[in-house]
């Protein structure tokens, strides 16, 4: 199993604080030979007929020293993870889980935008000293 995101307790409290259950810890994706470990798995009912909301979320940090190539690994898990998760788990929706200092960073920027318009990139932006989601981006 690969190593937690440095921020993985905080961004699970913020999930929990915002109403989710946390239903996997880690969410595994297995398509033929291969498996996958996206970090979460989290339920929340929506309405009595309408049942749950599923997801999962794969937290990234971009801590490294380039932000491109934490860029190209991001997009090239959550690409792969929504891909098998399609043929698998269709119901559940992925996540790319970053703080907001990353979104004022590197997805404000008109590269990190044309990547979120050209893939459909969904983003759920955590402030990391509060603890708190602060976006949905769909």
């Amino acid at each position: 199993m690969p190593q937690r995101d440095r921020y993985h307790d905080v961004f699970k409290a913020a999930l929990v604080a915002d109403g989710w259950t946390v239903t996997h810890d880690p969410y595994y994706v297995t398509l033929g030979e291969r498996r996958g470990f996206v970090d979460l798995g989290a339920e929340r009912p929506i309405a009595a007929q309408l049942g749950d909301r599923r997801i999962a979320v794969e937290i990234k940090s971009f801590t490294g020293p380039s932000p491109v190539a934490d860029l190209e690994a991001a997009l090239g898990q959550y690409l792969l993870y929504r891909s098998w998760m399609a043929r698998v788990d269709p119901d559940r929706t992925l996540y790319l889980a970053i703080d907001s200092v990353t979104e004022q960073d590197i997805f404000a920027d008109v590269a990190g935008q044309v990547l979120v318009n050209d893939y459909g990139l969904r983003l759920v932006v955590v402030d990391i000293p509060e603890g708190r989601i602060v976006a949905w981006r769909e």
